[in-house]
């Protein structure tokens, strides 16, 4: 297809995406009164530029997912949050969106994440302290009071025991008279990055793919809105590995995660239109940028060229973006402000779904609502001041820019090719392959800032005698001994003999084959708590023990 084909294709979809969703202007001018194209293409004879870039929404997606991208809506404005117990992380929700965020996206506390109720051994000292304690459907429906479900799309940063949290979800929609096909949101259930960056995981890799390919199979028929997985390569990154490899490593576990949908027994493409994922924004604002770009491309050859998906839907890599928390410093934390503007830039410039900005304080402590607004603020500026969203791919066509696509595309599929050769990301991960990848690049990076080779400012470098922080924000120890009280309460008033059948049921399921979902819904809704339902997954499939690489 000739570039004019292409863009007479293009045309006929903006056209049936502004009847749709018009777009957000009618006109869209600068301040010296310009008025700015829908999309910029070479004035003359571009080499490869129909295989390489193309148009927006279209094949091979380097251009962006839609056919009018930010002229039609913004991104998903969405702040993580979650801390203590479920009604002090409603109200945080509610002030949030009040001040205009447009998607809620939950964090967990690391009990909730490890498929432990609060009053086990192991959750001692934890309780509430990285999210909000959830322990059953009790707890989830106080997180959610008052937020009506079928008009907020919500996020949940859960792995291990996101089937869990799902059907809690799908059980609180119900309460409140919304069936669970209008429900809209995505698990990030990303098992993979938790053996290879993160520990977050329960099960060994066998049976936690099983629980995934389930989730995948049960909302095909059941909750279709919703995004199944967030492949993510955020943890990578947070890890200390380079944009090259967090975009290597995050498509070949989107690789290891189609391969075993379509073991299953799935077509491709009943479930890869909902597949998302989740990537880093980091400093170096134009390898961002570019990273982002040939994220997308890969994915679409991959989907259309290794799995023959056939709808483009299947073909689009749709992501949201956090910027690096591992880029925040104690030191000087107003220059976070900074850091984290660049990193929002980046994902925008870069065509990201959805964005969540870090707070200025977050290398202290949990962040106050001073700093989650401001971060917050940062997004609206991006939006609504800087001018960057009201042409899409503004910086197509640089030089550095398409360079940095084409070295990042080539030197990511290199180390796929690597992974394949070692059996796929799974068993290159039980080898500790990317593993030792991450770490080898985290050390590298942290020799590089000690010799002051690359600066930090604050760190460094620009240095200044400093007070201590005041007003920072601290998760009080009753927080722990209230939930384990309102645990107990809830267990002594629930239907002990109903919770037992339902577990029982749920293990009947586990030793087969049949999908787990179902049993695990009708678990939760008899107020089985979270740990009482990974307990009996743990008794079944075992646990996972991590694979130690020097």
């Amino acid at each position: 297809m000739s570039t004019s084909e292409q863009q007479q294709v293009w045309q006929k979809a903006v056209e049936k995406s502004i009847a749709k969703a018009p777009e957000r202007k009618h006109s869209f001018r600068n301040s010296s009164d310009i008025e700015l194209e829908r999309c910029y293409t070479p004035s003359f004879e571009y080499p490869g530029y129909q295989d390489k870039l193309g148009f927006p929404g279209q094949f091979p997606f380097t251009r962006g997912v839609q056919p009018t991208m930010y002229r039609g809506r913004f991104w998903t404005m969405r702040q993580y949050a979650g801390f203590g117990n479920a009604k002090e992380s409603n109200e945080r929700y509610k002030y949030l969106l009040s001040a205009g965020q447009t998607g809620l996206s939950i964090a967990f506390d690391l009990p909730t994440q490890m498929g432990y109720d609060s009053d086990a051994s192991m959750s001692r000292g934890e309780v509430g302290k990285v999210g909000v304690a959830i322990d059953s459907l009790a707890d989830m429906e106080v997180l959610f009071d008052g937020i009506p479900l079928d008009k907020v799309s919500t996020s949940m940063t859960i792995n291990s025991t996101a089937s869990i949290l799902l059907a809690m979800y799908i059980a609180v929609a119900e309460k409140q008279g919304v069936t669970p096909d209008l429900i809209s949101g995505t698990i990030q259930n990303d098992i993979l990055k938790e053996y290879m960056a993160r520990g977050t995981y329960i099960y060994p890799p066998k049976e936690s793919m099983r629980i995934i390919t389930d989730i995948f199979a049960y909302c095909k028929d059941n909750v279709p809105k919703w995004n199944t997985i967030s492949i993510s390569g955020y943890h990578i990154r947070e890890a200390g590995s380079s944009a090259v490899q967090e975009v290597a490593f995050t498509l070949a576990d989107g690789i290891a995660y189609v391969e075993a949908a379509i073991k299953a027994g799935l077509d491709v493409d009943e479930f890869a239109p909902r597949l998302a994922f989740f990537f880093n924004a980091h400093n170096d604002l134009l390898e961002e940028v570019a990273k982002f770009r040939a994220a997308r491309r890969m994915w679409g050859k991959i989907m259309r060229d290794r799995f023959k998906a056939k709808d483009p839907r299947s073909q689009m890599l749709r992501f949201h973006t956090q910027t690096a928390g591992c880029t925040l410093t104690a030191q000087q934390p107003d220059n976070n402000i900074m850091r984290v503007t660049l990193q929002a830039l980046a994902a925008v410039l870069g065509g990201t779904q959805s964005l969540h900005t870090n707070s200025r304080d977050e290398a202290l402590a949990l962040p106050t609502e001073d700093s989650v607004r401001i971060a917050l603020r940062t997004q609206q500026v991006i939006a609504y001041e800087s001018g960057v969203a009201d042409s899409i791919d503004p910086l197509a066509g640089s030089f550095l820019v398409e360079s940095l696509t084409d070295k990042i595309e080539e030197q990511a599929m290199a180390y796929i090719n690597k992974i394949d050769s070692l059996g796929g990301a799974v068993e290159a991960i039980s080898r500790g392959f990317q593993q030792k990848e991450i770490q080898d690049s985290a050390y590298a990076y942290q020799r590089s800032i000690e010799k002051n080779e690359t600066i930090i400012v604050g760190v460094n470098k620009f240095t200044i005698e400093e007070k201590a922080p005041e007003g920072l924000l601290k998760v009080k120890e009753e927080v722990e001994l209230n939930q384990k009280a309102t645990l107990a309460q809830m267990k002594a008033g629930r239907d002990a003999a109903k919770v037992a059948a339902t577990l029982k049921a749920l293990e009947g399921a586990a030793r087969g084959t049949e999908n787990l979902m179902p049993y695990i819904l009708d678990a939760v809704k008899s107020y089985a708590t979270l740990g009482e339902i990974a307990n009996v997954m743990r008794e079944v499939f075992g646990v996972h023990r991590e694979t130690v690489v020097l």
